[in-house]
């Protein structure tokens, strides 16, 4: 088979891809892979069964056109200092003027004209100032929240926006590995577990996601693609009632919120806040099951949950940050039996763990049905625990009663976007013919910022005709 584009991965960064490519008028033929299924073929048992069930091949919440975003939360931000790195690859001004254009193509194909996080100057004023006391600072920065549900009928008209204008999807099939000539990229190797294939390209686009980092990791060193270790996040996803963060919910919808707290300073930074939301669980390849959390726009829980995330950064002689998180998710794993544990913030400060019938008696009810109680501190390193314990005395300060003996602490809540391709401001990697683009790059983080690298992508790929 023999394309013009070749890209892998349906996720944000490949779908603006071919967007943009559209809008461009490009003729060139484009051909999307993805591993997981088309966005109407997506469905979670856990729905039905109230539990994981560990689906084979690969995990519908993680894999599938749209990538994990149609079964997050949806959030866009729209402010170029959140999601990642890539302002200072392309410059602040384009990245922001990239992202109030993809804003509009999310409008056209149905995303919600509310923008959360805008207005209640003094009220913000009044949250920064408790926010500098605490040691902490906070970041403006509007959000337009597609809701879970919502997300998936925007990414489906997407997908069908696509198709119908000539773009070709392969379904059920995985990249193994690129052809290779040289110091140039001819297309890639594939294979659906039962067949294999190739396809022969002038220009390949990996944009595999967060889930694909550790396989993008191991490609570029295979292949000496021009690489470098980068930072990865390892942190808990901490829940409490509604009643608590009601003045931020209001006010800000999602409080981005950084410090870099004592004794050892690492960034720790608030991520993917859910106002009236529901914890989830992501299961990878390798049976891996890490927490993360979705809102919907209609149904609404009693509980507001957010990420708190410490980021890790590796000098010599380690160099394997992906591979490290993961030991830190199997080991919790192990604990919990396979399952997503939690664990009340007052049990971690008596040094003892969390037993289901505490739970039960506790205002904070988790929303994840299948979570064990245990010692998340048991699996936990010493240097990250400090980091979120620290952290959270701090968020206190911002919103009372945060740290209350009843916070839940879920783990293991880790993000795999730890190595960064080396490229050029047009995504040209040391590997002629190839570009990486979105989480799996260590460039982004995030669904708009992905998106902003794909319509960049485009624009580049179109000057070709």
């Amino acid at each position: 088979m023999k394309k013009d584009v070749v890209i892998i991965g349906a996720g944000p960064a490949g779908i603006f891809t071919a967007i943009e490519m559209l809008r461009k008028g490009s003729k060139q033929s484009i051909m999307i892979v993805e591993k997981g299924q088309p966005v109407e073929k997506r469905h979670c048992p856990k729905d039905k069964t109230g539990y994981c069930v560990n689906c084979k091949p690969y995990c519908h919440i993680t894999t599938g056109f749209s990538g994990a975003g149609a079964f997050s939360d949806g959030k866009l931000s729209l402010n170029c200092e959140v999601g990642g790195e890539l302002p200072n690859l392309i410059g602040a001004d384009v990245a922001q003027e990239t992202i109030e254009y993809a804003d509009k193509i999310y409008l056209e194909f149905g995303a919600s004209t509310e923008v959360e996080g805008v207005g209640n100057t003094e009220e913000v004023k009044d949250i920064r100032k408790r926010a500098i006391k605490a040691g902490l600072r906070l970041v403006d920065c509007p959000i337009r929240h597609l809701g879970t549900e919502k997300a998936q009928d925007l990414y489906y008209a997407i997908e069908q926006y696509l198709l119908n204008n000539g773009v070709e999807m392969m379904f059920g099939w995985e990249c193994t590995n690129l052809i290779l000539e040289g110091d140039e990229c001819r297309g890639v190797y594939l294979s659906n577990g039962k067949e294999t294939c190739s396809i022969e390209a002038k220009r390949t686009v990996v944009a595999t996601g967060r889930r694909g980092a550790d396989w993008l990791e191991k490609i570029c060193i295979e292949h000496n693609i021009a690489h470098q270790p980068g930072t990865v996040d390892i942190g808990v996803r901490v829940e409490v009632r509604n009643e608590i963060m009601e003045r931020v919910n209001e006010v800000l919808y999602e409080s981005k919120l950084i410090g870099y707290p004592q004794p050892y300073k690492n960034k720790v930074r608030t991520f993917c806040q859910n106002p009236g939301g529901f914890v989830s669980q992501e299961n990878y390849d390798n049976d891996l099951a890490v927490v993360n959390g979705h809102s919907y726009k209609d149904l609404k829980s009693n509980n507001t949950n957010l990420a708190i995330l410490v980021s890790h950064n590796f000098s010599e002689p380690f160099n394997q940050p992906i591979a490290y998180a993961q030991k830190v998710g199997e080991l919790t794993n192990m604990l919990g039996a396979g399952h997503i544990m939690v664990q009340r913030f007052g049990d971690i400060l008596d040094g003892k763990r969390t037993w289901q019938k505490e739970l039960a008696q506790s205002n904070v009810k988790p929303t994840l049905p299948d979570v064990v109680a245990g010692d998340i501190t048991a699996a936990m390193p010493y240097r990250a625990m400090i980091n979120i314990i620290n952290f959270i005395k701090a968020m206190d300060e911002v919103v009372p009663g945060f740290a209350s003996y009843e916070t839940l602490l879920y783990s293991p809540e880790l993000k795999f976007y730890s190595n960064r391709v080396k490229m050029d401001t047009r995504f040209n990697t040391s590997v002629k013919g190839l570009h990486c683009l979105g989480d799996s790059s260590g460039w982004t983080r995030g669904l708009m910022m992905a998106s902003v690298m794909g319509v960049l992508m485009g624009r580049e790929i179109s000057k070709e005709g």
